[in-house]
């Protein structure tokens, strides 16, 4: 990122007699937001000032840890179809394909049964086990493999055999009531949805499941890499026409990259965590924000620092909360695990939501996308860990993300015998509001502060679509590519109260003020006081004197 973008921990001055437009967080809201500004036909790096304040560095959140799905069938309505045709633009402009691994792809909802499979696993291990008594007289234990990175790829399958983690209801079971948003509750079905894949299903065997329990809807020819004989139920969410695939990484540096080439050096990046907003008193209105430097090479980490600014973006994710605590955005942790198929085999372009059932009551539904080079497996939320301060101090619970990958094991040979490359965990920004699943999208009830955040699992896929919203309604004050009404900040939430709780501290100073003035001014008057006091004591002091002193001269001498 270096050879393209400096940081720094203070304000270079280069915003001053300019618009400055300041943008929080360097996720990918943050970063297509500049790109659709420095882009926007109004924007003249001699008049404007792009300021991006992040806490760690770019993409260091979901941004960088998320799947990368991309769907026609997302949500909201109002802003996908944009979005979508968005991306699709991205990548033709800019080989999308071999930058950040842009391509259309099929997704699928695979349903099954995998509860028979323990007890198989336990034999099918006993025998490799026998075998490799007959064979080589040695037997190493899990605990040995585990131990030694080298494993040869024989030995990392019995590992895996070997390892039988129950399914928790609190994290991994469909009945969990802490699970981030799922990306087909809206999907419409294989009926609406056209889709490019060949599927084959045998209609009458699933209209007669009171027959067999093993009837099965048949995978896609090309889908060669799942184990077909667990799967009792294939459908198509979407086919090549409706979904696509980003590497959410890999688009948001390069985006931010090419915002910075265009800006003609209008952008400049601080390394800060900002901590409140500030306001004029006067207006209401935002006018900068507060942050402290949080890169450890800065000599400024121990105070904060003010950056004022004519419009302020907060575009944090689950980090809004934080800065606007009424804001009604929460985080929800989620565990991901990218593997490397076995021998590097390429695996067929699918995105594939699953539902299995592993025993009484408990299913897993890990959802798993083929990229270009690995394959990406995400599980179910939970909640019960707070946002943390910044995105270093995010919890990754290791055996979260192996029993993803003992989860997916089972479900795919291919991806058993491979290996797991990453292992991380991010935060998904979901709205706290009933009636809405978000994202909001345009200014508070504050002036010329702006909110593009709580987009849910949506947010790869919305991303573009929201920064041109955003370049939109900064430079020409409407939105003209989306009708965002529904989504503005101010319907859910109240943001001037922070203006208020500042008043109320300039109130609170202006009477400690006045008080420390009015205890000066008691100070002052009981010295004066006491002054007259001491006069009048001196005066009836010196009239005692006289009235009492002998007249006769000689005692005066004496005196």
């Amino acid at each position: 990122m270096t050879d393209y973008l400096k940081f720094q921990s203070l304000p270079s001055g280069r915003h001053k007699d300019k618009k400055h437009i300041i943008i929080v967080g360097a996720g990918i809201m943050g970063v297509c937001t500049a790109y659709y500004l420095v882009t926007h036909p109004k924007f003249d790096p001699e008049k404007y000032h792009i300021t991006i304040i992040e806490s760690k560095r770019v993409a260091s959140g979901a941004s960088g840890k998320a799947g990368g799905l991309l769907a026609l069938w997302a949500f909201p309505a109002q802003i996908v179809p944009l979005s979508f045709d968005l991306h699709q633009k991205l990548s033709d402009e800019y080989n999308g394909v071999d930058e950040w691994g842009y391509r259309r792809l099929t997704t699928v909802s695979l349903e099954g049964d995998l509860t028979h499979l323990d007890d198989e696993d336990e034999d099918e291990e006993d025998e490799e086990e026998d075998s490799a008594h007959q064979s080589d007289g040695i037997v190493i234990t899990p605990s040995s493999e585990k131990k030694n990175d080298a494993t040869t790829e024989n030995e990392n399958e019995k590992i895996e055999d070997s390892i039988k983690i129950p399914v928790s209801h609190d994290s991994d079971s469909s009945s969990s009531i802490n699970k981030p948003p799922k990306k087909t509750s809206r999907a419409t079905r294989q009926s609406s949805i056209p889709s490019d894949s060949s599927f084959t299903t045998n209609n009458t065997a699933t209209n007669n499941n009171n027959k067999s329990k093993h009837t099965k809807s048949k995978l896609p020819t090309d889908l060669n890499w799942i184990n077909s004989a667990l799967i009792s139920n294939c459908s198509t969410l979407g086919g090549t026409d409706t979904t696509a695939q980003v590497h959410p990484y890999k688009f948001t540096t390069f985006i931010l990259k090419k915002a910075v080439e265009l800006s003609k050096g209008s952008i400049e990046f601080i390394i800060g965590k900002v901590n409140k907003i500030q306001f004029s008193l006067e207006t209401g209105s935002a006018t900068g924000v507060s942050y402290q430097p949080s890169s450890l090479k800065s000599d400024y980490s121990s105070t904060a620092h003010t950056i004022s600014g004519d419009q302020i973006v907060l575009t944090v994710g689950p980090w809004t909360s934080k800065i606007l605590p009424d804001c009604p955005i929460s985080g929800l942790r989620a565990h991901s695990i990218t593997v490397a198929p076995f021998k590097d085999q390429t695996v067929s372009p699918y995105a594939i939501f699953t539902e299995f059932k592993t025993g009484p009551y408990k299913y897993i539904s890990p959802e798993i996308y083929a990229r270009q080079d690995e394959v990406y497996v995400c599980g179910e939320g939970d909640s019960t860990v707070d946002v943390p301060e910044t995105t270093d101090d995010v919890e990754i619970v290791k055996s979260k993300c192996d029993e993803l990958f003992r989860q997916v094991g089972k479900i795919s040979p291919n991806l058993k015998k491979g290996h797991t490359l990453k292992r991380q965990a991010c935060y998904l920004p979901v709205l706290d509001v009933p009636s809405s699943s978000g994202p909001l999208i345009g200014e508070t009830n504050v002036s010329n502060l702006f909110l593009a955040s709580g987009h849910s699992c949506w947010g790869i896929n919305n991303a573009p679509g929201t920064g041109k919203i955003m370049s939109e309604l900064l430079l020409d004050g409407v939105v003209a590519s989306a009708d965002i009404s529904a989504l503005e900040p101010f319907l859910y939430f109240d943001a001037s109260v922070l203006v208020s709780d500042d008043e109320e501290d300039y109130d609170d100073e202006d009477d400690d003020e006045e008080d420390d003035e009015e205890e000066e001014e008691d100070v002052g008057g009981a010295a004066d006081a006491e002054d007259e006091d001491e006069d009048d004591d001196y005066h009836e002091a010196t009239e005692t004197s006289s009235e009492t002193a002998p007249s006769d001269p000689e005692w005066s001498k004496e005196a």
